[in-house]
């Protein structure tokens, strides 16, 4: 078990030492479980950077619509860009499906339990997969807002999906994630008009917690704001 979230994995470390007395008292001592996934992550990032991969750590809630928002990338964008996928899932393949149905290069992560992915799971999936030179790596993580936020992957770039369905205090509520992403995209705007969701109070709610994130809105439905989301693809892989 990860000493640092709680959740069932393999790849996290942690050392317990207990005192007894009279009264039963028990002191316990964790091992900083972050030490090693942060070496691992400086190891990918240098990867990385040798190959001049933008790689990009997606995480939102489940539901957000991020699959999605890969496929629309990944076909409006193939002639232009080499893509690689790596997707993370508690269990089943049909994430990796959708994105493999693309025509895009995709290693599919089961955790079982665990709740994130970490750099150990993430440098393993590109041993076997050999990622595109020159290209983007899309990471999906796993659907949690509290977990991923922990653990670095050797991303470029951390992209926070959320929608309007979810509500506009959701930075207030995951602040952590807010705080440690570089882009907010608010999705599925087409629905505004049958949620009670405040864009203006999202945005400012996120700019609370990280007055540097920036912020695209867009609906993979009716393609508003994709061209935003392209754009800022192709600032950042210049």
């Amino acid at each position: 078990m990860c000493a640092t979230c709680g959740c069932d994995t393999h790849t996290h470390t942690h050392s317990h030492t207990h005192t007894h007395d009279h009264n039963e008292k028990h002191i316990a001592v964790e091992k900083d479980v972050l030490y090693e996934n942060n070496l691992l992550a400086a190891r990918n990032r240098g990867f990385f950077d040798a190959k001049n991969i933008l790689a990009i750590n997606l995480v939102s809630s489940p539901g957000s619509g991020k699959t999605t928002l890969l496929e629309r990338t990944l076909t409006d964008l193939k002639e232009a860009v080499n893509f690689s996928v790596i997707e993370g899932d508690q269990q089943t393949t049909r994430d990796a499906d959708r994105i493999h149905a693309t025509g895009t290069k995709v290693v599919q992560i089961n955790t079982g339990k665990g709740c994130h992915l970490d750099a150990h799971m993430v440098m393993h999936a590109l041993q076997g997969m050999h990622p595109h030179e020159n290209g983007i790596l899309f990471i999906e993580n796993v659907g949690n807002l509290v977990c991923p936020a922990m653990f670095d992957l050797g991303e470029k770039q951390r992209v926070v999906v959320m929608s309007v369905t979810e509500g506009d205090d959701k930075p207030l509520k995951y602040p952590d994630m807010f705080h440690t992403s570089h882009l907010c995209i608010i999705n599925k705007i087409d629905l505004l008009p049958y949620v009670p969701f405040s864009l203006d109070k999202a945005i400012a709610n996120a700019k609370r917690i990280n007055p540097k994130l920036e912020v695209i809105t867009l609906s993979c439905t009716s393609g508003e704001g994709l061209d935003k989301w392209y754009q800022w693809l192709e600032s950042k892989k210049s």
